[in-house]
């Protein structure tokens, strides 16, 4: 079969496209033929080396795809299942092996780019917005790269719980997306103090809550954004890792709160992953939750699809297609 594979890290063009043995599943495990891969911020840190894997590897941490084969134990899924995950690596591929305890059942009616599309992202702005600050009608909050592909769908998600959002960009055409998806006020942060324009928008108050995935370009204005007792969501660093930090400071600023989470933490069993991915798929069937795709690359061009997500120009979900 025809791989993604890393043999040191390092930058895009250390993905090279190779033949390797299709894998087998062992217990637990299902074996899937890949239609469509997401590229992610966690693929371009495996790749670089900044999370450390052993090597070589396949990158991907989210697909879907077709069942093709089931490991021992495997009762919940079968020969010719629709299914999609994240959180399992090895999607860069014509087939990956990927723990049935991750796959979500994809429903008649959403299609493989689409379901490829929402589970790292999507269910990235689920758990961030119903479970790590949950938010209610009255609520205000910062979602950071608001065009970027987790900033849409948690500007979505956010104005379907009832909170006021400010969205902040880097162009005026991002801007536009961010209004599209529902944003109340778009801050393009490359002409203005982000900070000192929530302030001015909330009457000095400051926010509820900022959702952070860019990490050390804004962190510092992010705490800012805050008001008292504030929550500081930091689920990325796309530019780069924050520098250590002194607890003292969340103090002065007013006992605000600082978490870093992740997804895998909050798919820890069948019931989350059944709910946070059944709501994205119900909500995308129903034509509630719009899901936009910027670019989709062949497998051989992956280089070329981390290339444009190190941009940071892209808007939406990037994603491989995977030849049969």
């Amino acid at each position: 079969m025809k791989a993604i594979r890393v043999h040191q890290p390092g930058g895009p063009d250390v993905m090279q496209l190779e033949d390797i043995p299709v894998p087998q599943p062992g217990p637990g495990q299902v074996l899937v033929r890949v239609e469509a891969a997401g590229v992610n911020f966690i693929d371009i840190y495996h790749r670089s080396g900044a999370y450390k894997l052993d090597l070589p590897f396949t990158p991907g941490m989210e697909g879907a795809g077709t069942v093709e084969a089931v490991g021992e134990g495997v009762d919940d899924f079968k020969p010719g299942d629709r299914v999609a995950w994240a959180m399992a690596l090895g999607s860069y591929a014509q087939y990956a092996v990927v723990p049935a305890r991750v796959l979500a059942r994809v429903p008649e009616g959403v299609p493989a780019d689409l379901a490829a599309a929402v589970m790292l992202q999507g269910m990235t702005a689920h758990y961030l917005a119903y479970s790590t600050f949950p938010l209610k009608p009255g609520h205000r909050a910062v979602v950071h790269a608001a065009a970027g592909g987790v900033g849409l769908l948690l500007v979505q998600i956010a104005k379907r719980l009832g909170a006021t959002v400010y969205g902040t960009v880097s162009t005026p055409e991002k801007a536009e997306a961010a209004r599209r998806a529902g944003a109340d006020e778009v801050i393009i942060y490359t002409q203005t103090d982000f900070a000192a324009a929530v302030r001015d928008l909330t009457g000095g108050e400051g926010v509820d809550v900022v959702y952070d995935g860019v990490g050390r370009d804004t962190f510092e204005g992010s705490m800012s954004c805050l008001k008292p007792r504030g929550y500081l969501v930091l689920f990325g660093q796309s530019s780069g890792a924050v520098p250590p930090l002194d607890p003292q400071v969340l103090n002065n600023r007013g006992s605000l709160f600082l978490t870093r989470p992740t997804l895998a933490h909050y798919i820890l069993n069948r019931e989350e992953l059944d709910w946070r991915s059944g709501d994205l798929f119900r909500w995308i069937g129903a034509g509630e939750l719009q899901v936009t795709i910027d670019s989709t690359f062949d497998l051989a061009d992956a280089p070329k699809a981390h290339q444009r997500l190190a941009s940071r120009q892209s808007s939406g979900k990037i994603l491989l297609r995977i030849p049969a």
